[in-house]
């Protein structure tokens, strides 16, 4: 979880009287998570938050599921997805299942003329290509390739992307995403073995207020439906903020890789996780060094597991002719492993210079036909010699 933070402007006890120079009182909101029962944040706008001009007609952005029950080892071309110039109609669906959808986007332009709050999902944004700021009420987060953006469901936000160059992985997730039970003491805090720190997480800054009024579009979805509301004060008019609950940034380059002297199991290169699914990111790091340690991964069933990985950099030991920004989806029920040959010519090394990142989801996924359309059809049979 997020530790406690401040940015701006707030009052000395919470809940009392807090007023704008010269006038008024400032608004005071409470973003709470589980009801009241867990992390939270209190946020102070210079406009009361609830003023609404009008609500436009909403809209579906449901997957298209087309193979609802799938039992077959399968391979995307996920840079094969066609960039568009809005964020929102960018996003691609391509693995789902009731506790999270795994998408890519291309993006070419900034959202200038609106602003989106996900009202039923966490979303973890993987940078796979680009740089930009992702703008939020609690401040500007910088980001770059490599980074993990974690906003919290009911986080109103704004990419601005720096060009029109973008590649996105998307994880929405209906359930909290957290920091790994086995990385946190009973205060909270990451322990000494955890493979990242406090010091590796960014947090927003640069808080900005904006007190205009006008008619500002914000895009709500909920339930695989966008609501167009319209609102009359700017979304980001925020004097002050502090809490538990603001979105947050993390680098896949600032991983600290588990090492051991055999095979270390995918668990030590977990990152976030939540009761339906872990993200782990694969890091470049040293190979296992005991004299007769077979680096590269065993054969090994998903019995109670989907496995995706998606590929961003390097060449992955245990895989052949897989390239960057592909995907492969690893069934549960069915065993996997190494290519052909993978293991004799890991035999010996040192190291590998992989990047990816993996999630396991505890329900099977569902594809859609998005996925489909750019299936590499034949990966089932990759592991023929």
């Amino acid at each position: 979880m997020p530790h406690y933070f401040s940015e701006g402007e707030i009052p000395p006890k919470r809940h009392t009287i807090f007023r704008r120079p010269g006038g008024g009182l400032y608004a005071e909101q409470l973003v709470s998570t589980e009801g009241f029962s867990d992390i939270y944040s209190l946020v102070y706008h210079s406009h009361p938050p609830t003023r609404v001009l009008k609500i436009e007609e909403a809209y579906s952005v449901a997957p298209e599921i087309a193979v609802e029950h799938n039992l077959q080892q399968r391979s995307f071309y996920g840079l094969q997805v066609k960039p568009k110039d809005d964020y929102l109609d960018s996003h691609v669906h391509l693995l789902v299942n009731k506790d999270v959808y795994l998408s890519l986007a291309a993006p070419r332009k900034s959202m200038a003329d609106y602003f989106f709050k996900n009202a039923g999902a966490d979303e973890m944004i993987f940078i796979h290509e680009g740089t930009g700021t992702l703008k939020t009420m609690y401040g500007k987060l910088p980001f770059s390739y490599g980074d993990h953006l974690l906003i919290p469901r009911g986080t109103t936000y704004q990419f601005e992307f720096a060009s029109e160059s973008n590649r996105l992985l998307i994880v929405e997730s209906f359930t909290p995403i957290r920091f790994p039970k086995k990385y946190i003491n009973a205060s909270g805090q990451l322990l000494e073995h955890a493979p990242y720190c406090e010091r590796d997480i960014r947090k927003p800054c640069n808080l900005e207020t904006h007190e205009e009024t006008g008619d500002f579009l914000v895009k709500i979805k909920r339930d695989d439906i966008i609501w167009p509301y319209h609102y009359e004060t700017h979304p980001f008019d925020l004097i002050g903020w502090d809490g538990f609950h603001y979105p947050f940034a993390f680098s896949i380059h600032d991983f600290e890789p588990i090492t051991g002297r055999i095979h270390q199991p995918p668990p030590v290169h977990e990152v976030f996780e939540n009761s339906a699914f872990v993200i782990c990111d694969f890091v470049p790091r040293m190979f296992d060094y005991h004299p007769e340690a077979i680096p590269v991964p065993y054969n090994h069933s998903n019995v109670d597991s989907d496995e995706v990985i998606y590929y961003v950099e390097g060449e992955f030991m245990s895989r052949k002719n897989i390239g960057i920004g592909q995907i492969t989806l690893h069934s549960k029920g069915i065993v996997h492993g190494p290519h052909p040959g993978a293991v004799e010519k890991g035999i010996g090394m040192k190291s590998t210079s992989e990047l990816a990142v993996m999630v396991d989801t505890f329900r099977p996924l569902s594809l859609t036909q998005q996925a489909l359309d750019i299936e590499d059809k034949n990966y089932y049979k990759s592991w023929i010699e």
